[in-house]
This record gives C-alpha cells, structure tokens and sequence, in this order.
C-alpha cells in the first residue's frame, strides 16, 4: 500500500530534477510562507498555504489567490515550516518531503528543518529534505537502503555518538563502527551504487549529492 505523500513547499533552494519529480509523484502539498514561490518550478497548486507570511512578496500572493491561505502571527511558538508539517500529518501523511529544506539565506532554518526531521522520524514518519540537487534522510536505529548512483557523494553526520554503524557499498566502507560526536570521520564518501546503513545506537542525517559525481 503506497504511503500517504505530503510535500512541504519551504524557503530553501530547489532545483526540479528527476530525482525530486520522482520523489513528489502522487504528493499532495502544503506551502510554507514564502516556499510558495517553488509552486511555479513544480507546476502544482498546493491545497493549504500557511505562514506569518513575512517572506512573501505581495504580487506572490495576488498571484496565488486561489490557494487557501491560514495566516499566523509572526510572534509564534513555531517555525512556519513546522506548522505546515503539523497540518500535514492532521490529514494523513505518512511521508514528507521537506523540497526547500536545504540551503538558502537562512542557516538557522535549514538546521531546523534537519532537527524536526529527525524527530518526525522517530516518531515513525518517513521523511525526505531536498533541493533537488542535495538529498537528506534520517538514520535512526535499523537498517535503510539509499539509491544513489555509483560515483555520487554521500556523508553521514552524527547528532549523538553512533555506536554498530555499517556503511556498505560505498569507496569507504564500514562494520559496527563506533563514530565519537563530532566526527568527521564520516564525510565525502562516494557511492557505488545503493549504499546499505545499518546503526545500533544513536541518530544521524545522511546528506546525498545524487548528481554530484566528482568523487568517480
């Protein structure tokens, strides 16, 4: 049974590419303040727009007019992005797709976004951040296959200890690995086709350059 799809149109850049017209194929989507601006990259109109909508130029909103907007306060307890993935879940999704939660002008939003992912995917919600150009998925306790073309650049990055990590199918593979916080140990890997995680103990981002192949 396909998983239920919610796209979270955010800020951040976005790049439309294969990959990322895959990942969103059957997706419903909520906009986010200013990530409304990806609905004409996409082709798509969103069902829901929310926001304090202090990053959306007016003629972005004359232009979408249609769409139904729930406006928030600026002065909230909550970023817009993780409003919208709120109202996501309300209707049913069991996957998001975070498309602009990579890069852009705001660091401290796109470190957000990797910090409520993980938290979505502990509690069982598979999530994807992605620019179209640069991929992000959660890599909690258990095993995950990610499909990535053999030569492009992946990297885990550790946000506690990680204690039996294996890294296979990659340049620099490991086994039940003990990776301290803070460890670079992890970054610039290269892909030799889908690359197999497994972790006993702690939580980590993988961060995929699916068309980057300069490590070849």
């Amino acid at each position: 049974m396909t998983k239920s799809t919610f796209t979270i149109l955010l800020g951040g850049e976005l790049t439309l590419t294969e990959r990322l017209r895959e990942a969103l194929e059957g997706s419903r989507f909520i906009a986010a303040d200013g990530g409304m601006r990806h609905a004409a990259t996409l082709n798509i109109e969103p069902e829901l727009w929310v926001g304090d909508f202090d990053s959306t130029p007016p003629g972005l909103i004359a232009a979408q007019s249609g769409v139904p907007r729930q406006p928030y306060p600026a002065a909230k307890n909550e970023t817009d992005g993780e409003i919208a993935t709120a109202e996501a879940i309300d209707r049913g999704a069991e996957r998001l797709v975070l498309a602009g939660a990579l890069g852009g002008e705001r660091s401290d939003h796109a470190l957000q976004h990797v910090f409520h992912a993980l938290s979505l995917a502990e509690r069982g919600i598979e999530v994807l951040l992605t620019s179209g150009a640069e991929e992000a998925v959660p890599l909690l306790p258990g095993r995950r296959l990610l499909d990535l073309p053999a030569g492009s650049l992946f990297s885990v990055i550790g946000f506690s200890k990680l204690e039996g990590l294996d890294i296979l199918n990659a340049r620099y593979p490991l086994e039940d690995f003990s990776l301290p916080f803070g460890s670079s140990r992890t970054v610039s890997n290269v892909a030799e086709g889908p690359v197999a995680f497994a972790l006993r103990r702690g939580k980590a981002m993988i961060f995929a350059r699916p068309y980057d192949l300069t490590g070849a």
